[in-house]
């Protein structure tokens, strides 16, 4: 099934505080209108010097057959540090996942609140040589060797019927610059994420961890901090991921399509 963010109103506000109670965190996002996006660094007082690059890579069919399962595959290159993996199924009730599973200390479930929606995901997570990723994805390495046993019978417990992983598709890379900004009038870290798309378009996206039940508090707190400089938080939502797919799956079928050449008469 496709992700999705649900509306947040009546019986659907309760619903996503039943969540929230049985995953292990909340993580409150905003992306901010492209044409907001300098003046919102600057009211924050961001210096894009202190900001880490990471270099994000999803591997999917080219007709996105994982995401229409629900299931992300990622694997993420990190500045300074070792790489990473992870597999995401999304949506999940945190109750409905297996007691061996959710007991695993690489298994995170998560509530994503944004304006006007919500979803929760269980993210299955591994960490992999820095070097391991490049020789993968540019097809020199198998895209196996990437991915744990545990994410690996994960996602084959959760994607379309003969999926393997070694014959998805690398979709990717996006570059992406992201710091941590600390307020006094704010006691939450706030992530700051830039998303840096091949076709000139960028996503600017602010978050905040909270624990399950302090998420409604943070969640104003929040507002009342960034509308307190002057930031929109009314402005239509993005996510990161969806653009990313679309993207490069637009651009793998594309390719698939182009003729190899023009016979002669």
């Amino acid at each position: 099934m496709p992700t999705s963010y649900a509306p947040l109103v009546g019986e659907e506000l309760a619903q996503v505080m039943s969540l929230a109670r049985s995953a292990d965190s909340v993580e409150l996002k905003l992306t901010i209108p492209e044409d907001s996006h300098r003046s919102t660094l600057a009211a924050l007082g961001i210096d894009p010097l202190n900001a880490q690059i990471r270099q994000v890579f999803f591997l999917d069919t080219p007709d996105l057959a994982l995401d229409s399962a629900g299931v992300v595959a990622r694997v993420r290159r990190i500045q300074g540090r070792d790489a990473d993996s992870v597999v995401k199924l999304r949506p999940v009730v945190p109750t409905d996942i297996p007691e061996g599973l959710r007991s695993s200390p690489q298994l995170t479930v998560e509530v994503d609140a944004m304006p006007g929606g919500y979803v929760c995901s269980a993210s299955l997570k591994a960490k992999v040589r820095a070097n391991a990723v490049l020789k993968s994805v540019s097809g020199a390495k198998a895209l196996s060797r990437l991915f744990s046993s545990e994410q690996l019978d994960f996602l084959a417990d959760h994607a379309p019927a003969g999926i393997r992983v070694d014959d998805l598709a690398v979709l990717g890379p996006i570059f992406v610059l992201k710091l941590k900004l600390s307020a006094k009038a704010f006691p939450q870290r706030i992530t700051v994420e830039m998303w840096l798309y091949p076709d000139g378009a960028r996503i600017l996206e602010l978050s905040a961890k909270a624990e399950p039940h302090h998420a409604i508090e943070v969640a104003t707190d929040l507002r009342r901090y960034l509308e307190g400089r002057g930031i929109d938080t009314t402005g239509p939502q993005q996510t990161k991921t969806r653009a990313a797919l679309d993207f490069y799956a637009a651009e793998l079928r594309a390719a698939t399509r182009q003729p190899s050449g023009v016979a002669g008469g």
